[in-house]
């Protein structure tokens, strides 16, 4: 009888991980997920709407959605490239740190770029060049996760990783109508503060090398992002889920800044203050609800062991602020609203991040398959302005907006239910 061959062991950088991180370790890729955020948020809550009024006043509306649906729609496709090539990479230096750290330099030198753009085209190219950049940065820091952070650990990292989604658009905003003064200046200090904010995480923290890799084979690497709904259900269903409650996030945030200027009047209500004063206070009720709330579920939810119901409920709590909005766009309601919406996300940011890291089909491809899982968050940034500016500009308007976007909320959180291997 022949011996039984031992299982060969695999690579520590493939293998599932069992020992806790440390906070130092949390706190690194928390701030680093900050500067990617605030890189994100800077630009599309306040910099991007204010150069676009500059360059096309007649119209906005339009301009921006070109503009934002261009940059989304890069990085829809850049996403899940650079994270299957940071899959494959094997120098000294790891597989994710040296995309780290190049996409943060990367999205920080085209943001000096988009500064400068006095028309809609450069304004297009620097955005898309920005969102290049920042999505290899996020492609890599989101499998830090699951390479490095055990299950039963998931929950409250992914909360605590959540938190600077949130604080990122505060101080993003922050910094961009209060510190500074101008779009240009602006779009300068939040391209300082991004590799600056990296520099931490990747140069303190370890980032096991990939010893071996298989050779490349081009159609071998492109049918990898086909993952099939057949033979992997629950990472469907995880898509499906976040694809829908992202798009109804998308279409009732793009236009925030008009909807208070047009639809609230805020400008009207307090003389001398701008709209951007308004959607500053918003962004502050919604963060300290979002960090009040996210940790506290993913601690719960790793407790538990139950990922799909904490979901399902953020999804329902999250409806109820987009229809207040529809039904009653008057600034106290819009100020309830904030508080509501970050109860909602703060429980789905740490929650629904514990939950995919679940149901990826395999360690050796987890940045590639959690960059398709960040399609179903940028595609809808490309889908969110074809659905929500023909809605605002016709007949329908902000109320018929704000209820499309609890009507696709509520359908993912409801579709959640479908995975199966996690409960």
């Amino acid at each position: 009888m022949s011996a039984v061959q031992p299982v060969p062991e695999l690579p520590a950088a493939l293998a599932e991980p069992t020992r806790r991180v440390g906070p130092w370790w949390v706190a690194g890729i928390s701030l680093a997920n900050l500067a990617l955020w605030m890189g994100y948020f800077g630009p599309l809550q306040v910099l991007l709407p204010s150069q676009v009024a500059q360059v096309a006043p007649g119209g906005k509306e339009t301009a921006l959605a070109v503009v934002t649906g261009m940059g989304a729609a890069v990085a829809m496709l850049l996403n899940p490239v650079a994270g299957a090539l940071s899959d494959r990479t094997s120098g000294r230096f790891g597989r994710r740190h040296p995309w780290t750290l190049a996409g943060a330099l990367l999205g920080a030198g085209a943001m000096v770029f988009l500064a400068e753009q006095g028309t809609l085209l450069g304004m297009v190219i620097g955005w898309c060049l920005v969102q290049a950049g920042l999505n290899a940065m996020q492609a890599s820091l989101t499998a830090g996760v699951p390479d490095h952070v055990p299950t039963g650990q998931r929950g409250e990292v992914s909360g605590w990783v959540g938190i600077p989604q949130s604080l990122g658009v505060v101080l993003a905003v922050v910094l961009v109508t209060r510190v500074v003064t101008t779009v240009e200046s602006g779009y300068l200090l939040i391209a300082a503060l991004i590799p600056l904010c990296v520099l931490p995480f990747v140069l303190t923290t370890s980032d096991p090398r990939l010893t071996a890799k298989p050779p490349f084979d081009l159609g071998a690497f492109l049918r990898g992002f086909w993952i099939s709904p057949r033979a992997h259900p629950d990472f469907f269903w995880a898509w499906v889920t976040r694809f829908l409650m992202q798009l109804g996030n998308a279409i009732a945030t793009l236009y925030l800044l008009y909807f208070l200027t047009d639809a609230v009047g805020y400008e009207r209500l307090f003389p001398g203050e701008k709209a951007e004063d308004g959607l500053l206070l918003l962004i502050l009720l919604y963060t300290a609800t979002v960090v009040l709330t996210t940790v506290v579920a993913g601690v719960v939810s790793d407790r538990l062991g139950r990922r799909k119901l904490l979901v399902t409920v953020s999804g329902l709590i999250s409806t109820v602020p987009a229809v207040m909005l529809a039904l009653w766009p008057l600034w106290p309601v819009a100020l309830v609203a904030a508080a509501i919406l970050g109860v909602g996300f703060g429980v789905y940011l740490s929650v629904d991040n514990a939950l995919v890291t679940q149901v990826l089909p395999a360690a050796d491809g987890r940045a590639k398959d959690l960059g398709v899982i960040n399609i179903a968050n940028s595609g809808p940034q490309v889908l969110g302005p074809v659905v929500a500016g023909p809605i605002v500009a016709g007949s329908g308007g902000y109320p018929a907006l704000y209820l499309t976007s609890a009507a696709l909320v509520l359908l993912g959180a409801l579709l959640v239910m479908r995975i199966r291997s996690v409960r």
